[in-house]
């Protein structure tokens, strides 16, 4: 059985990763605004689902969803949401994204959010997801895109460097823009749109809790985790002045969506 590296972090991922009020409700509109899709009650597949933090929305309106997850922790998450105030049945499957147990052809929409930084396999799953999507559907890649300057990516970039030096590669390289090539590639067509926009606080000390309880990250030894988190730290107090030098910064939720016209386009 898989054992997936999100299943350490699940009780806490939605502390420290949590979208602002009322963003999973506008991915939501963006998804259904943006694909057109002609049935008036699509089937919905979200692979990698997590916690939930996008597909509940899709839950609590009644869509036709369906959320799939390794992390069986991840999962439980998802489920427990059932239990707030407004409700809903989420249909969960716990299973590997690049061995989807579903017929070929069943779904009108794929969603694939945040799934490829880190995945090694990349062409597996994108094929699975072909596999499972109708001629008529739409695959979909989302991601959060914080500004290119801002303190996240600036830490990010310099954590980078430090796991380098200490020869520590907690992450793989991001395959994100090879996945979006290949799709563009063998798609009928393809869009962009930005399902939300929203402003929000950064400082130093918040991107270090984060990336902390970052599943790939909290795998790494604990000396080389603290090593890196000590220096990060004292690069970051420098540069900044402060752990707690606050920026404010403006984000944004990117949807690319592919068509496909024939199985004979499928990987």
């Amino acid at each position: 059985m898989l054992i997936s590296a999100f299943d350490r972090v699940a009780h806490n991922f939605d502390k420290y990763r949590r979208l602002p009020h009322g963003v999973p409700e506008a991915i939501r509109s963006a998804v259904f605004d943006a694909t057109k899709i002609a049935s008036s009650h699509p089937r919905l597949l979200d692979i990698g689902c997590g916690t939930g933090r996008i597909g509940w929305p899709f839950v609590v309106a009644g869509d036709d969803y369906v959320g799939v997850d390794l992390s069986a922790g991840m999962l439980g998450e998802f489920a427990h949401r059932a239990a707030a105030p407004d409700g809903g049945s989420p249909r969960l499957v716990m299973a590997d994204g690049r061995q989807l147990p579903f017929a070929d052809s069943v779904f009108d929409l794929v969603l694939l959010i945040h799934v490829f930084g880190g995945l090694g396999d990349w062409r597996r799953l994108g094929s699975e997801a072909r596999r499972v999507l109708r001629l008529s559907g739409s695959l979909i890649l989302g991601r959060i895109a914080p500004p290119a300057d801002g303190i996240d990516a600036r830490m990010k970039r310099q954590l980078a460097s430090i796991l380098e030096t200490l020869r520590a590669e907690p992450d793989k390289t991001d395959t994100r823009s090879d996945v979006e090539g290949t799709l563009a590639a063998e798609a009928a067509a393809s869009s962009r749109v930005i399902g939300a926009t929203w402003t929000c606080e950064r400082t130093p000390r918040g991107f270090i809790e984060r990336h902390r309880n970052g599943a790939r990250f909290s795998a790494l030894p604990a000396p080389i985790k603290e090593d890196a988190l000590r220096e990060l730290a004292s690069w970051a107090a420098a540069t900044f002045g402060s752990l707690d030098a606050s920026f404010t910064e403006s984000h944004q939720f990117e949807l690319q969506i592919f068509k496909f016209q024939n199985t004979m386009d499928r990987p």
